[in-house]
């Protein structure tokens, strides 16, 4: 006699359920890497706590060291009662009595409010000055003759913006000067030859010396004028000086494009300018691009020296002024310029490596 089987029945939910669980067994999670984060983020904003530490320790030693001095000078000069006279002044933080050092990030910041409020305040003094001397002007232009301007002291977002009109100027004049020669000069071995003793002895000419013998050309090529040419003087300046990096790079570049890449331009049977600008600068665009960063960051360093010679109104002018002041904040808003001019210096460079990275096949991040 037969025995009967009985087969239990299976949920076709639970077949698809572990079917669906089994699969996701095998998918491979993204794990959350803390490192990554640890070292993109945390540890960024542990060092910058470590600076601004760092800085405040180091800014209240300068303080008191430069305290006991002056107390014990006035204690040796005028006596006790003027000594404990000065010393309560230094630990209530009086206007009269601060010290010519450097100063703390609280000081700094304190004098970025400032000049951000002394902007404000400018601003609406030209504001009024152009309402109270619109109907003059206006009848001056009518008359030929050249308007009223406002000469009050620029703030400090206004020698911010003057000192990149300077050096994005010059950056130009570099630009165009320095590609131009240097793709013909790599073209030709006999020219590189002839013009690199040249190169060699004007590119580490100070910035100092380019502006004196800018100044001889321009100032007697615009003699009798009346207009203020310190811009001219400091953008041409900047750029004599900041395009060596470009040309030498741009030279390299062209004169290491592999030859055949030349040998197709000559089967394709291309004209000269085709070729230069179809296979030549399109090879060298990475070396061009790297001395184009290196002239704007030369020209964006020695900017401050030049306009500081040239009277031109900007970063550099302003930090000398600054110093030359000797204000109780003078020291700080001196600090204020230069994280200004790093942080700025560190953005053009960043924009440039996005062009590059943008026009060229080469993709680098550094």
């Amino acid at each position: 006699m037969k025995q009967s089987v009985t087969v239990p029945k299976t949920n076709p939910g639970l077949k698809l359920t572990g079917a669906i669980n089994a699969l996701l067994s095998k998918i491979k999670r993204p794990k959350f890497e803390w490192k990554s984060l640890a070292r993109k983020l945390v540890v960024p904003i542990v060092s910058i706590v470590a600076f601004l530490g760092i800085w405040h320790f180091g800014s209240g030693i300068l303080r008191d060291r430069e305290i006991d001095f002056r107390v014990e000078k006035t204690l040796a000069d005028q006596g006790q009662v003027a000594a404990d006279a000065l010393q309560s002044c230094f630990d209530s933080n009086g206007k009269d009595c601060q010290t010519n050092t450097l100063p703390s990030p609280s000081q700094v910041w304190s004098s970025v409010l400032t000049l951000i409020d002394d902007h404000y305040v400018i601003k609406k003094d030209k504001s009024d000055f152009a309402a109270k001397t619109a109907a003059v002007n206006a009848k001056r232009v009518a008359q030929g003759k050249t308007p009223i301007v406002y000469t009050g002291r620029p703030s400090f977002i206004d020698t911010v913006l003057t000192s990149l009109k300077t050096v994005f100027a010059g950056f130009l004049l570099a630009l165009f000067i320095a590609v131009p020669i240097g793709i013909v000069v790599g073209l030709s071995d006999t020219l590189r030859n002839a013009i690199n003793w040249f190169i060699q002895i004007f590119k580490p000419v100070s910035p100092v010396v380019w502006y004196l013998l800018v100044f001889m050309i321009v100032k007697t090529l615009l003699i009798g004028s009346s207009s203020d040419n310190s811009f001219v003087i400091s953008f041409i300046s900047v750029g004599l000086c900041a395009m060596w990096a470009t040309l030498v790079n741009t030279a390299m570049g062209v004169a290491s494009v592999d030859k055949d890449y030349i040998n197709v331009a000559k089967v394709l049977k291309l004209g000269a300018l085709q070729k230069v600008f179809k296979v030549i600068l399109p090879s060298s665009l990475p070396l061009i691009f790297t001395g184009l960063r290196i002239t704007l960051s030369v020209a964006w360093m020695v900017l401050i020296a030049i306009e500081l010679l040239a009277q031109s109104p900007g970063l550099g002018l302003f930090v000398w002024e600054e110093f030359q002041n000797g204000a109780n904040d003078s020291n700080s808003k001196i600090i204020v310029a230069m994280f200004v001019i790093g942080i700025i210096g560190f953005l053009l460079d960043r924009i440039m490596l996005l062009i590059q990275n943008a026009v060229s096949f080469n993709k680098t991040t550094a």
